[in-house]
């Protein structure tokens, strides 16, 4: 490896765009946001050092053996931010970035490209409107005394709206790419007559040198064809310090061995996304670990070849075992805002992949018991908070007290054993089930809380509401006062912790929640009980927790005392 002769940012992105610099799978995807792109481009107009690059010179040969991927050259988040694979079949000797892909990222966005972040306040979609397209452009008028932070130079990513509004006080940065040329730069402040606005002038003229004069890409180049060693000085690089998390490096080493990996992976990231559920890569990393390694924590030493290799040798099994997990999980009413933690879902991919992995376990009338249990084991463990962030000890004890034990059905008694061993046992004691009780409609805990309490409810195929049996919109002081509340006595009725919690509150299919809307409460039931011919209003109250004595809002507080007492009942008979 030996210091380069530096380059200047024009050369840089010249080799960017015939795709002469390119970036191996063992790197991560862009990561920048767009004001650390701005603030880059100040440094550089300040003559600030960008810090070196390490860049790795491929051969042909080597470069069958790896995958490598074109810069991005428009970001747009959440939907346009995987980098496209590149074919180097043909392809002669080429360079891959070891170390500087944000930065150079960041030049080639604001140089070439376009930047899209949302607009607030707006309805999430994949669309211009969302997402307005943004170059980056440079303030060419005398800047106010009040600085836009501590930059000298007024960079900002602006929509073409933004800057017709007021083009005389903007350049879009890309066109500097043009103006090389003293005379073709000469000629372009005459047309927008800029020669006479000194800052400009001189602003401009910064720009020019920063971009073409400059040799500001000051790299290392290793020219060492040995893939391990490649690897190996990546992950030295990227080890400390704030530019990889384990993941990062853990994938290094999965690409360095599957060329498919981060296509598969980022694929399965955006199937789970579109079932409404957010996960990242190491998520599914995590899982590799739980198959394959005695030794679960994020460490680059427990992502080994042999774990590595199984990784991709059974990927398909892996992927769809997360795909259905994810279905299941949909399929108990759950989202992305109720699973509260990810974690949880690791022990269901462990039973779906021991067990078989059945493509149809999700809608088989055969596995229906074995899901109901599924749902009333992860219900409980949400509300447990059993897998917070620190849980790899539960999730090795459940692993090794499961493997080889899921022929039939799912092993609830052994993981319910695992999780009293890693001092992680479900409570049903008298106070935590007093604080559940507590749960207010807004807690995202709510949902899973119902759940348990209506475990016969169909949360597959409808949208459900959580419901407030006695409508809050009686919770009124003026309300209270007409149906005969005493204003002495009204401080039980307008408490939240009685009319807006679990007490109050039950799973309402949402089309029957909309035609509920303010309704009594006994008007409620006594509307649904005579559409139900075999059905008494006692039938009916029983079947959903409600005290028949407490139908009336006056009678509110027997209503509460009545239905805790319901509640604790089924809690601690469905809590497993």
């Amino acid at each position: 490896m030996s210091f380069q002769t530096p380059i200047t940012i024009a050369q840089a992105i010249r080799n960017i765009e015939a795709n002469a610099y390119l970036l191996p799978a063992i790197q991560r995807e862009f990561v920048w946001g767009h004001e650390q792109i701005e603030r880059l481009f100040d440094s550089i107009m300040r003559k600030y050092p960008i810090s070196s690059f390490l860049f790795w010179r491929v051969s042909p040969e080597s470069s069958r053996q790896f995958a490598f991927y074109r810069f991005l050259r428009n970001y747009q988040e959440r939907y346009q931010t995987h980098n496209e694979e590149h074919d180097t079949r043909g392809m002669g000797e080429f360079t891959a970035v070891l170390d500087g892909q944000q930065r150079l990222t960041a030049l080639f966005i604001g140089l070439k490209g376009f930047f899209a972040y949302r607009k607030p306040r707006l309805h999430e979609e994949d669309s211009e409107r969302v997402y307005p397209r943004r170059r980056l452009c440079l303030r060419i008028v005398e800047q106010a005394s009040e600085s836009h932070d501590d930059r000298e130079y007024d960079f900002r990513f602006l929509t073409s709206e933004e800057l017709s509004r007021t083009p005389d006080a903007w350049f879009e940065v890309g066109q500097i790419l043009t103006l090389a040329d003293d005379f073709e730069f000469s000629e372009y402040l005459d047309s927008r007559g800029l020669k006479g606005n000194k800052y400009a002038y001189r602003v401009l003229s910064r720009l020019k040198a920063a971009i073409h004069n400059d040799a500001s890409i000051n790299f290392f180049l290793e020219t060492d064809q040995a893939l391990d060693k490649a690897l190996n000085i990546f992950i030295r690089i990227n080890s400390g310090g704030d530019p990889l998390d384990f993941s990062d490096l853990v994938m290094s080493i999965a690409v360095a061995r599957w060329n498919g990996a981060r296509k598969e992976i980022h694929g399965l990231v955006d199937q789970v996304g579109a079932l409404g559920f957010t996960i990242k890569k190491d998520f599914v990393l995590k899982v590799a670990l739980l198959r394959y390694s005695a030794d679960i924590r994020f460490k680059v030493d427990n992502f080994g070849g042999d774990v590595a290799e199984k990784f991709r040798d059974e990927w398909d099994s892996t992927r769809q075992a997360i795909v259905n997990a994810f279905k299941l999980i949909r399929s108990f009413g759950h989202n992305n805002q109720t699973l509260m933690s990810k974690n949880a879902v690791l022990p269901i991919i462990l039973y779906l992949i021991e067990s078989g992995n059945e493509s149809d376990y999700v809608q088989a009338i055969r596995f229906k018991e074995d899901r109901a249990t599924i749902r009333r084991w992860l219900n409980t463990v949400l509300l447990n908070r059993n897998f917070g962030t620190h849980s790899d000890q539960l999730l090795k004890w459940i692993r090794d007290a499961i493997r080889g034990k899921c022929g039939d059905g799912f092993p609830l008694e052994l993981v319910a054993n695992a999780a009293r061993d890693a001092g992680k046992g479900h409570r049903t004691d008298d106070e935590f089930l007093g604080e559940l009780l507590l749960t207010s409609k807004q807690d995202s805990y709510a949902f899973a809380l119902l759940s348990l309490l209506y475990p016969d409810v169909n949360l597959a195929n409808q949208v459900f509401h959580l419901d407030h049996l006695h409508p809050a919109s009686g919770f009124t002081s003026s309300h209270l006062e007409q149906i005969g509340v005493g204003h002495d006595d009204q401080a039980f009725w307008l408490d939240e912790r009685t009319w807006n919690s679990i007490l109050n509150l039950q799973l309402l299919e949402g089309r029957e929640n909309e035609a509920k809307n303010a309704a009594p409460l006994r008007e409620w039931v006594e509307q649904q009980v005579a559409g139900m011919a075999s059905e008494s209003v006692d039938t009916f109250c029983r079947k959903r927790m409600i005290p028949v004595e407490g139908l009336d809002l006056l009678n509110f507080r027997t209503f509460i005392e009545k239905r805790r007492e319901l509640i604790l009942e089924t809690l601690r008979r469905e809590m497993v």
